[in-house]
């Protein structure tokens, strides 16, 4: 079975609660009618300002309640508190949005997952070898810290378990192991430590059992790569789209203590449609 088709299935089998802010918007309110129509979820309509919405706010931002009511004036806000809250179980927002709003307001009202400061972004990538991978970050993080890196890594871990089955990670760069030194090498050195999971290793010695033998670094089996920088995660993801006719589905944001999706302004019916699939069956 195809990954959609999948999370299309899953979606179908515990369809979640899910807040759409910008319903004005003729595409989610076309995708909204179809999501329902085919089970994919529970729309959820904007809600009244509530006393849980308001309870989630000040517990998590500790914010004055007069503040906290001015911020749930805001749609995106409210969404997020929604979720917060408990009146929905995620949130899909963006189509008419920045990403730095999305962002701003899950991590006023929903706040990180536990063990998570970061957040984050990632692409489905779907091979035509039938390979199902995760590319992090792709999308929002420019110049990582180690220790966002190491927040980017397990957070991705999450999302890989949940919508593909298994999480094995690669936290790239030009070097694996110790045969090579630099800044960006010892950055991602001390990521992969602490995450815990296998880097600095090269985009080969991560793919190719044989190679990583040789290197003696991992089985070569990574299905999560991590890449340095967001130049290096965006051209891979672009490059394996043109020159290996990969598709990618996203980008997804992650590192939230419930789901949170961010669609492309330029996002199809079609797109939303599949978005909030992925987005549920993270939740």
């Amino acid at each position: 079975m195809k990954f959609l088709e999948k999370i299309y299935a899953a979606a179908q089998a515990r369809p979640r609660r899910i807040v759409f802010p910008e319903a004005g918007d003729a595409r989610v309110a076309e995708a909204m009618v179809q999501l329902k129509a085919r089970g994919l979820c529970e729309p959820v309509p904007l809600a009244e300002v509530s006393a849980a919405q308001v309870a989630a706010l000040v517990a998590q931002r500790g914010l004055k309640e007069a503040m906290a009511r001015r911020l749930l004036a805001k749609p995106l806000y409210r969404a997020a508190a929604m979720v917060a809250a408990g009146e929905a179980e995620a949130m899909v927002a963006g189509a008419d949005s920045p990403t730095r709003r999305v962002i701003e307001a899950a991590s006023m009202a929903i706040g990180p997952a536990a063990g998570v400061k970061t957040a984050s972004s990632f692409f489905v990538m779907l091979f035509a070898d039938g390979r199902e991978m995760i590319f992090a970050d792709c999308a929002v993080n420019v110049a990582p810290s180690a220790e966002e890196l190491a927040d980017i890594a397990r957070a991705s871990a999450a999302s890989a378990g949940a919508l593909l089955g298994r999480s094995e990670l690669a936290m790239l760069s030009f070097s694996t192991g110790t045969s090579g030194a630099g800044e960006s090498v010892e950055r991602v050195r001390r990521a992969a430590d602490l995450a815990g999971v296998l880097g600095p290793v090269q985009a080969d010695a991560a793919l190719n059992a044989a190679i990583a033998a040789k290197k003696g670094l991992g089985a070569g089996a990574a299905n999560v790569l991590i890449f340095p920088d967001l130049d290096a995660g965006n051209i891979a993801y672009k490059l394996c789209q043109e020159l290996a006719g990969a598709q990618a589905l996203g980008p997804f944001l992650q590192g939230f203590a419930r789901p949170v999706c961010d669609l492309s302004r330029g996002a199809s019916v079609a797109d939303i449609v599949a978005a909030t699939a992925v987005t549920s069956a993270m939740s």
